[in-house]
């Protein structure tokens, strides 16, 4: 698997039963604390060898920051907070590389090792599958709101905690559940991602926008005009092959363009499967864990791989 159906890794088979999996990302900081930074940015790379069914093994840090202006703590703790998710994502770091550069930035390129035969990609759905969403939606918004002094403590320490929540669980379980095809939501937002695996399936999907699992308070600041540029962006991208429906909320369309940091996967798995796959999630503490939709056929004529209801 390479960039054929825009995925975020590659997948190279080394022999009958092993094949390697590689992923690059970082970004500029997300939070003040930088702690909190480095975990985020580390969860947000680890999670394109997740979204594969893969299990990452070395980790390389990758830094830009202007260590003379700003000493060695902030640095030191941002990879300390790199360095703990690459442990609790059970792989060990392997070195990096660092420059200086005016303006922080930090993540991982990451190995996984998977099954040639059976790793997935964003195109397996097939038409009568259940759409799992696993992490809430609206940390672009979120941040956003942070950013211009409006988000109390206890939100912001949920809004992190969401996002540097490893997708490790949701992996283990698709895979061991026989899902058809994965993906993670990050900067393309949700309706980005699945319009992604719509067209390399063949497939389109339907999200209800009701059943989306949304982090508090969310609507809230959209409303105010708290909205990312990238979420326009996304928009812009996306809208010429979505159909929506006039009865949906304006404010749930938007959040579904929300570009994410370090977001769920959105599984596609069988319909009975995914209810299992829902509930054992929420069992390992993963409460937001949803089915938010399901993929369709698509009919002779259609041109809209995405169908919000």
């Amino acid at each position: 698997m390479g960039l054929e159906s825009g995925s975020d890794c590659s997948v190279w088979r080394i022999n009958s039963d092993t094949a390697i999996v590689q992923s690059v990302d970082f970004f500029t900081p997300v939070v003040d604390d930088p702690y909190e930074f480095g975990q985020i940015a580390a969860a947000n790379s680890l999670s394109d060898i997740y979204a594969v069914g893969a299990r990452p093994i070395t980790a390389m840090n990758i830094v830009c920051f202007p260590i003379k202006e700003r000493g060695r703590g902030e640095l030191e703790a941002i990879l300390r907070g790199g360095l703990e998710k690459i442990k609790e994502a059970g792989a060990v770091l392997a070195g990096g590389h660092s420059v200086e550069d005016p303006e922080p930035k930090y993540g991982l390129s990451v190995t996984g090792l998977v099954h040639p035969d059976r790793f997935l990609s964003n195109k397996g759905a097939r038409p009568g599958d259940a759409l799992v969403l696993t992490k809430p939606l609206g940390t672009g918004i979120l941040a956003t709101a942070h950013k211009a002094g409006l988000l109390e403590d206890a939100l912001l320490d949920r809004m992190i905690r969401v996002m540097k929540t490893l997708n490790k669980d949701a992996a283990e379980l698709m895979c061991r559940l026989g899902a058809h095809a994965a993906t993670d939501i990050t900067g393309f937002g949700l309706a980005g991602h699945a319009l992604e695996m719509a067209r390399a399936s063949g497939c389109r999907m339907v999200i209800q926008a009701q059943r989306l699992p949304l982090l508090e308070k969310a609507i809230e600041f959209l409303q105010m005009g708290m909205i990312p540029e990238g979420d326009y962006a996304n928009m812009n991208f996306c809208k010429r092959l979505i159909e929506i429906d006039e009865a949906v909320d304006e404010a749930l369309i938007q959040i579904i363009f929300d570009a994410q940091t370090s977001g769920g996967l959105l599984i596609a798995i069988g319909p009975r499967e995914a209810g299992e796959l829902v509930a054992r999630l929420r069992g390992l503490g993963h409460e937001e864990a949803a089915i938010i939709g399901q993929a369709e056929a698509m009919k002779e004529g259609e041109d809209a791989f995405l169908l919000i209801e």
